[in-house]
């Protein structure tokens, strides 16, 4: 058996496919698919039930699961150790992040890191809330950006993003300084799905309201689009408007609506010198140059 067998059979449980865990390892699905034929033969044992959906863990590979997982974790702490040994001027550090985040906070973070480190690989993992969520528990990456507080994990907190109310140009709300939500309870209304949503329906329920929702949306220029067309109104992230159209409204909302950023990772003691680092270089930056 070895670290990479194991490697590639916690990819396949995480994106319950061979094709997506060749993907994620940066490997072929023949590659993977061989290299858990050997790792099956070698233990005599099915561990996948493959079927037209994806794959699903055996009971055999169900009670090795957790065993994998301590592997690649004490494999990792060895790592860890050996590049204490060697300071914060080598090494690669694996990160995850959500596009809205990506896209507007990413290259200022990596370029003030790679100037106080520049011996240090960075290597970005783009996904949604819960891709990037799954890579830190399964050691995918060492440490990763999300929104909100997550069970079993440790996490940095960084900045906060206000939601705010985006609405056609010509809208009669426009006129208004703040937004009442209840007001927007009342409009044919467009949801942003890409995981941000959450806090929107959560104050929504906990006010006793009922969205109109007429689309959702995966995209963050789709939304804005719809709504710059007159389409409806919407509930964003105020970081997704730095790329705004000229012919939409921007308003506050009462109440607000705050999703809180930060950094989380598995557990902060087991976090190499590097990523800590990088973790003190990412709230420096931040500080100095808020998105």
């Amino acid at each position: 058996m070895t670290l990479f067998q194991f490697e590639v059979f916690l990819a396949i449980v995480q994106t319950g496919s061979f094709t997506r865990a060749g993907e994620l390892l940066n490997a072929s699905q023949s590659g993977v698919s061989h290299t858990i034929g050997d790792l099956e033969k070698e233990l005599g044992t099915t561990l996948f039930a493959r079927h037209r959906n994806g794959v699903k863990l055996t009971d055999a590979g169900e009670q090795i699961l957790a065993h994998a997982r301590e592997i690649i974790h004490h494999t990792e702490q060895i790592t860890q150790v050996a590049a204490a040994s060697r300071g914060v001027n080598s090494g690669t550090i694996r990160i995850g992040a959500f596009p809205s985040f990506s896209a507007h906070a990413i290259p200022g973070i990596f370029q003030a890191f790679r100037s106080l480190y520049p011996g240090v690989e960075l290597i970005l993992f783009e996904g949604s809330y819960a891709e990037v969520e799954a890579w830190i528990r399964a050691g995918v990456v060492d440490l990763g950006f999300l929104a909100e507080a997550r069970d079993g994990l440790d996490m940095v907190q960084l900045l906060d993003d206000p939601y705010v109310a985006v609405l056609p140009a010509d809208h009669p709300l426009r006129e208004q300084d703040i937004i009442a939500i209840e007001q927007l309870a009342r409009e044919p209304f467009l949801s942003l799905k890409s995981g941000c949503e959450r806090l929107v329906m959560q104050a929504f329920q906990e006010s006793g309201l009922r969205l109109n929702t007429q689309f959702e949306v995966a995209e963050n220029a789709t939304i804005l689009s719809m709504v710059e067309a007159g389409i409806g109104v919407s509930v964003v992230p105020s970081m997704i408007l730095s790329a705004m159209p000229a012919n939409i409204a921007v308003k506050p909302l009462h109440p607000p609506i705050i999703r809180q950023i930060g950094l989380a990772v598995r557990t902060q003691h087991i976090v190499s010198p590097a990523a800590a680092a990088f973790i003190k270089a990412a709230r420096m930056q931040l500080a100095e140059s808020p998105v």
